[in-house]
């Protein structure tokens, strides 16, 4: 319900800023806030895909435009996605026939999913190239932050002991770390109107350490305490909301 929510209300706001505002995109350079909601999917290299296939992105770039077409701001993002490549983590805790009880010995319905956080600190500038003004044109921008993710263990309300607690943390692989990114795309003011978007592709690469000292399922082989490289890459769109300031108004007397 929140995301949905979210949406609405970032609708909203972008029709209040449009409709209350005064804008000269056309024919000038202009400074403004920004504010995007933004979907990215992606796929996934480096060490990052042993665990995890496909993952999603949502979150928002929030910053500022210089009349100069630079750009300043954050890009953050939750992640998530459905696909585990790691083996069964819990191989060692199903009965013979396979399956995972709970604490009234019924059969579990335990799922699997991965979960997680960046938020970097971006720098990045329009290029007025193929654009209908000089606001809008070849958008790029990187930046470097933190990372973290993880597996969510979820067990759909059952009581399941084993996974339970502090002992999901011997299962959930959490990891932390440096994090850069960078994006190479188009990005579209439109003189007039709701249609302010941006997207093209998206890299992201985060130097990352285990914070677990040991996973349940593999208890004789030590965690690793090397440094990860954990890469995600695939494309970007949002949609942007300009907050233009209101120009003063014009009287005109016989």
């Amino acid at each position: 319900m929140r995301i949905p929510f979210i949406l609405s209300l970032a609708f909203v706001l972008g029709i209040s800023i449009i409709s209350h505002s005064q804008r000269s995109v056309i024919d000038s350079t202009i400074s403004t806030p920004i504010f995007a909601l933004h979907y990215g999917g992606n796929l996934t290299a480096g060490d990052l895909s042993d665990r995890y296939g496909f993952l999603n992105h949502l979150g928002i770039l929030a910053g500022y435009k210089t009349n100069k077409n630079w750009f300043w701001g954050v890009d953050a993002n939750f992640i998530f996605g459905n696909r585990i490549n790691l083996s069964d983590p819990f191989a060692d805790i199903r009965d013979s026939k396979g399956n995972l009880t709970d604490a009234n010995g019924d059969i579990a319905s335990v799922v699997l999913n991965s979960r997680g956080f960046n938020a970097n600190l971006a720098v990045g500038k329009v290029f007025p190239v193929l654009s209908p003004n000089s606001n809008s044109g070849i958008f790029v921008h990187g930046g470097a932050g933190f990372l973290a993710h993880k597996m969510r263990i979820e067990t759909n309300n059952q009581v399941v002991p084993p996974i339970e607690g502090d002992y999901k943390k011997g299962y959930d692989r959490l990891t932390q770390g440096f994090n850069l990114h960078q994006f190479i795309g188009y990005s579209f003011m439109a003189n007039r109107g709701l249609i302010n978007f941006y997207g093209g592709f998206y890299v992201q690469e985060g130097f990352t350490k285990n914070k677990r000292t040991i996973n349940f399922d593999e208890p004789e082989i030590p965690v690793s305490t090397k440094t990860r490289l954990d890469i995600q890459y695939g494309f970007k769109v949002g949609w942007m909301i300009p907050i233009y300031r209101r120009l003063p108004k014009e009287y005109y007397f016989d």
